[in-house]
């Protein structure tokens, strides 16, 4: 495994962050229980979670299988850096969603609970609040850190603009601000490279990609989709790929996707593999955040280490996926 530090905080990570998106839905707890333990095994010490996944309205189901985990000992817990996010509505009730600084103090304490712990070391937004400004969130935050719950802090979903903010908002008050960003970037998805990458180096913000393969429409899909024609299992792809927006998305860029697969074949590497390493290369990507439902999913993520993309190939992928380019040359003169 690489590591590197995350942003400009002395915070030290693993290449390939754990995402745990799944667990709790399509991953069953004691196979969750497998792929942390396997992912420690791995060197991959990040793990993140949000107070929404597990998608039961209120309950966090994630994080609660976070917490029985490391409740089982063994180290888990000072092994794992732990990150959680929050943001989304958690009961029905006025202040339990959003950014304000009641929310951020409540969320903050029922994570806690849910992973049974008595510190978050990465606590992130999990999207803008527009109602809220950026002192109250680094008030709450402040607070939080001096009570000892929380470390430092990052975000996720936030444009280019509002991390400036937010870094500004930290600097008048003499903070480090934020350490990171999660955003979805990927080989099909390179609107990041317009504000969000450039601002997230300017600011010394690590940015770790999310859905790195699209929710696999790079990973083989098109070889997977033929298989599943006659008559044989789809490995590793979900039912959320080939519905609803996967599936008109890969209508839309169906010839792209097949001449991305074309050159995986040429190159004698797993889709999946090559689309990691391409994030791994790309200036000011930190560590792409990986989402496996199955232990074999996260034994393999770990090929792409080893994936040489020279030159050549690098120019190749810009020409079947190219990029929007820098803001505002990509959209004025």
């Amino acid at each position: 495994m690489e590591f590197t530090t995350l942003g400009r905080s002395g915070l030290t990570i693993s290449r390939l962050v754990l995402g745990t998106d799944n667990f709790g839905t399509q991953t069953t707890e004691a196979d969750a229980f497998t792929i942390m333990d396997r992912a420690h095994e791995l060197g991959i010490n990040l793990i993140d979670t949000s107070d929404v996944y597990g998608w039961r309205f209120g309950e966090g189901l994630t994080e609660q299988i976070i917490g029985r985990w490391m409740a089982t000992g063994g180290g888990r817990r000072d092994r794992t850096v732990l990150a959680t996010k929050l943001y989304g509505r958690m009961s029905e009730w006025p202040n339990d969603s959003g950014l304000s600084a009641l929310h951020i103090r409540r969320a903050c304490e029922a994570s806690l609970r849910r992973l049974r712990t008595d510190h978050i070391d990465l606590y992130q937004p999990h999207h803008i609040d527009r109602s809220t400004p950026w002192e109250e969130i680094w008030e709450a935050m402040d607070v939080l850190k001096t009570q000892g719950k929380i470390v430092y802090v990052g975000t996720s979903n936030h444009p280019g603009w509002h991390i400036a903010g937010g870094q500004e908002a930290a600097a008048r008050r003499g903070h480090l601000g934020l350490v990171s960003e999660q955003t979805i970037y990927n080989l099909l998805e390179r609107t990041a490279e317009l504000e969000v990458l450039p601002a997230c180096r300017h600011y010394g913000v690590g940015m770790m990609p999310w859905s790195p393969l699209d929710a696999g429409l790079l990973g083989g899909i098109l070889r997977k989709e033929r298989e599943n024609t006659m008559g044989t299992p789809l490995p590793g792809a979900s039912v959320a790929t080939l519905r609803g927006r996967r599936l008109v998305k890969l209508d839309k860029h169906r010839a792209a996707v097949q001449a991305y697969e074309d050159l995986c074949e040429k190159l004698g590497e797993s889709p999946a593999d090559v689309a990691v390493a391409w994030l791994l290369r790309q200036p000011g990507v930190t560590a792409p955040i990986i989402g496996p439902r199955t232990l074999s999913q996260l034994d393999a993520a770990v090929r792409a280490f080893e994936v040489d993309l020279d030159e050549a190939t690098l120019a190749r992928l810009d020409e079947i996926f190219p990029g929007p380019g820098p803001a505002p040359e990509a959209y004025s003169w």
